[in-house]
């Protein structure tokens, strides 16, 4: 038998009320409070405030995939804070979560973690401690140790990963999630979905995380058509958390694949939302995979049955959802497409995908 390695340090806390641990996980420390400013997390941020104190600082300037001139303005403004910061508590989607991880990394400081991010130079200090709050299901920023920044004034998608930018913990409270309109929990859902499916096709599964991802899939898409009919159904809420988590603990050991390799052009220059970008195309990416590994196919059977309509029914969820079919409906031409695919295949995550280009159908879809 092969063997294999499955690691990952975060202390995962789960379950209606656990944002109340705050308290607990904090311990007195000083603490930055990033977040988001939209009003339905105010409740939460006064939660947190409450079982934890005042945090020492606040940024709540987060916007959806921050950019490398926001997280600089930020930097800047954290310059003037009087009191040191102990630890880093993030409460909000995977922007903020991102976000938090930028500043743990340089201890607030841009310069260094900006020239990590363009040349690879290292930062000379161990980032500060991170407390994740998601707010959303579906990003899995809270169980890895990597953060997207974006610079689209050069047209990139920029990666912080380094090993000890896991969380100190994370508490996933799926009552903070039921505030959520349809399509940002649809949004974020896919994303997690995508998380699931792309670390079963991934060069670097293991009986480990194929057993996280089987169990997400099926509990993300059985959440999902339920939300879809009532948004309020508090125990689908509940299943969709938890279905997020464990795609969390499969990809984070897995790297996600081809579909994210996809997806970030077409958020970057068509402003579509990252989980609908790297969600559309998963039925063709799954046929490509398909027939490749037997314990991919395996786990894939497990989630959708016979192997030969998994991507039909994939299609039918999605688009009974409302998911666009096509990159034409994203607006991308038939040979932006065309660069797209090539690009995705010989990114860092595309080489993930346990196919070859030549697989892929790439008819079925432009």
């Amino acid at each position: 038998m092969t063997g294999w390695i499955y690691h990952n340090p975060v202390k995962l806390r789960f379950g209606e009320g656990i944002i109340d641990a705050i308290g607990t996980e904090v311990a007195s420390r000083r603490y930055l409070l990033v977040t988001h400013p939209d009003a339905p997390i105010w409740p939460w941020r006064a939660r947190v405030a409450a079982r934890a104190g005042e945090p020492v600082g606040v940024i709540d300037t987060i916007t959806p995939n921050p950019s490398l001139t926001l997280m600089r303005e930020i930097c800047q403004q954290l310059e003037r804070l009087d009191r040191a910061i102990d630890v880093i508590v993030a409460l909000g989607g995977g922007s903020v979560i991102d976000s938090a991880k930028f500043l743990a990394a340089g201890h607030m400081q841009f310069e260094p973690v900006r020239n990590y991010l363009e040349t690879g130079t290292a930062i000379a200090v161990s980032p500060l401690p991170l407390i994740a709050i998601p707010t959303t299901a579906g990003t899995g920023s809270d169980l890895t140790p990597w953060a997207t920044i974006w610079d689209p004034e050069t047209d990139r998608k920029l990666s912080l990963n380094r090993p000890d930018l896991f969380a100190e913990a994370t508490l996933v409270d799926p009552a903070i999630t039921a505030s959520l309109p349809w399509a940002l929990t649809l949004a974020s859902s896919l994303d997690a979905l995508s998380h699931a499916l792309e670390s079963i096709w991934n060069v670097n599964a293991n009986p480990v995380t194929r057993t996280f991802a089987v169990e997400a899939a099926r509990t993300i898409l059985t959440a999902l058509p339920r939300l879809h009919r009532d948004l309020g159904d508090t125990q689908a809420r509940t299943l969709l958390a938890y279905g997020a988590t464990q795609a969390g603990l499969a990809f984070s050991n897995t790297k996600t694949a081809l579909a994210h390799n996809i997806s970030y052009p077409i958020t970057l220059r068509h402003g579509v939302a990252h989980g609908i970008a790297c969600s559309f195309c998963l039925p063709e990416v799954m046929a490509a995979a398909a027939g490749v590994d037997p314990s991919c196919d395996a786990a894939l059977t497990a989630i959708f049955g016979a192997q030969d309509n998994a991507p039909g029914k994939l299609r039918h969820v999605l688009s009974a959802l409302g998911v666009p079919r096509t990159p034409k409906e994203l607006g991308v031409d038939a040979e932006g497409w065309r660069l797209i695919l090539e690009n995705a295949f010989a990114g860092p995550r595309g080489r993930n995908f346990i196919a070859p280009i030549g697989r892929y159908p790439l008819s079925s879809v432009s």
